[in-house]
């Protein structure tokens, strides 16, 4: 009977007012929900979860309340451990070699795909949450199958990473939007050096800006790692091409980018000490948080600044690379039951509403119903991301996103031969030739 008033219209009629619903009320759903659920947590079983450190505050209140109400009502205790980015992906890996260590990693782009044999299958919980709510995405599909077409995670959610720039400054440069094609991008970019206050993007190993800028900066002049068959095809005429103009772009940056981690940017917008960068929109939520709080200069920026999708190159077609975030469970765990339980729990309409809205949009949605979500209508500096999980490519570009593409991300290969350009560390032969020795060696 509770299954039935939960369908999915009525859940998405009501995802408003649920934005703001009250921790009781949350309670009472999440009692109501666990008789109902089909996924039933092992007797006295806990639960630890390690999750990339959250980059908007409220994000993470509305997470932990979320975490709080599942314990009151299956009486599972969930620890949450918080790591950056960066040090997601090496706590898992060691967890996978030596079979212990927390019961469900939640990481970013195809993190599981490093170990699928030690992910626990999850298709139970991804047939139910798609038939409820519209289906997945199908880059949600791709990142979260594993060999034999099973479900070895489930992407909870995407990052939206866009270009984050100032309306003032772009217009001393002469412009009054960003440019929808990379030639006229790179012109916004010189002239914002020349004239106004530089740009810049992240050459330091940044998991998440760093990859997506570079990324894209690639995919967009039509280079890629490999081809649709996983053959090393980076030492082609498209990746020099791309690497010009990366390191064209380059030029234009403002001083310490080659350092910069997936903080450094957020900090030097916030600051005005750029005019322009990538990232997700946690940038523009810390800056409502605080001019809320009475802060002029964060009221500043959040007035002055705006969000675009990225220009497209030669390519002739969208070439982004928005951040996929993977819930898995591992297969040491003594609670797997209790893990698809919390897995499901995540999505439901009566969580993820509200927890999209409280996130302001730095997290968009994998499944179709949420669609609907009041965030995507209330603040059109928010209004692209939410087809987020549409146009990204995923991690093996034109190939597949299996361990290989999993293991060329954690080595850094594509952004570390585009710093090495960038930075004058490496000719664009020699860089080529050493990620092309390095994709050899993963995609042997």
């Amino acid at each position: 009977m509770f299954e039935s008033k939960l369908n999915r219209r009525n859940a998405l009629k009501t995802g408003a007012a649920l934005a703001g619903a009250s921790a009781a009320n949350l309670t009472m759903f999440a009692h109501a929900w666990a008789q109902a659920s089909p996924f039933k947590p092992e007797k006295g079983a806990k639960l630890t979860l390690l999750r990339w450190k959250r980059f908007v505050q409220s994000e993470e209140d509305s997470f932990m309340a979320l975490v709080a109400a599942f314990t009151k009502a299956t009486g599972v205790d969930v620890k949450v451990i918080n790591e950056s980015l960066d040090d997601v992906q090496p706590k898992a890996s060691v967890a996978a070699n030596t079979n212990q260590g927390p019961d469900m990693f939640w990481g970013l782009y195809s993190l599981p795909h490093l170990f699928p044999a030690k992910c626990v299958d999850v298709t139970d919980v991804a047939n139910h949450l798609g038939k409820k709510y519209g289906g997945w995405v199908s880059t949600a599909e791709t990142y979260g199958k594993g060999p034999g077409g099973k479900w070895i995670a489930i992407p909870v959610a995407y990052n939206g990473n866009v270009i984050n720039y100032r309306q003032s400054m772009i217009e001393k440069a002469g412009f009054k939007e960003i440019p929808k094609d990379t030639a006229g991008f790179l012109e916004l970019m010189k002239a914002l050096k020349e004239k106004s206050v530089p740009g810049g993007f992240a050459l330091g190993r940044a998991s998440g800006d760093g990859n997506a800028w570079v990324h894209w900066a690639l995919w967009s002049q039509g280079a890629n790692l490999v081809d649709a068959k996983d053959k090393v095809i980076i030492n082609s005429p498209e990746t020099v091409k791309a690497l010009e103009y990366c390191k064209a772009l380059s030029d234009t940056f403002v001083a310490g980018t080659a350092s910069w981690n997936d903080a450094f940017n957020n900090k030097a917008f916030l600051e005005s000490q750029v005019s322009l960068t990538n990232n997700g929109v946690s940038i523009y939520a810390a800056a409502k948080a605080a001019a809320a709080k009475g802060d002029a200069k964060a009221k500043e920026v959040m007035d002055d600044m705006n969000h675009s999708l990225w220009p497209v190159g030669p390519a002739g077609k969208p070439t982004e690379f928005h951040i996929a975030y993977p819930l898995m469970i591992m297969k040491y765990s003594k609670a797997q039951s209790a893990a698809k339980a919390f897995m499901a729990f995540m999505l439901e309409a009566e969580n993820y509403d509200k927890w999209l809205v409280d996130s302001v949009a730095y997290l968009t949605h994998p499944l179709n119903a949420y669609d609907a979500n009041p965030v995507w209508k209330t603040d059109p500096k928010l209004s692209m991301l939410k087809d987020a999980s549409r146009r990204t490519l995923t991690a093996g570009g034109l190939g597949s996103v299996g361990e290989k593409a999993a293991a060329a991300l954690a080595d850094f290969v594509m952004l570390d031969m585009v710093a090495s350009v960038c930075t004058g560390r490496a000719s664009i032969k020699d860089a080529i030739s050493i990620a092309e020795r390095q994709a050899k060696r993963i995609y042997r």
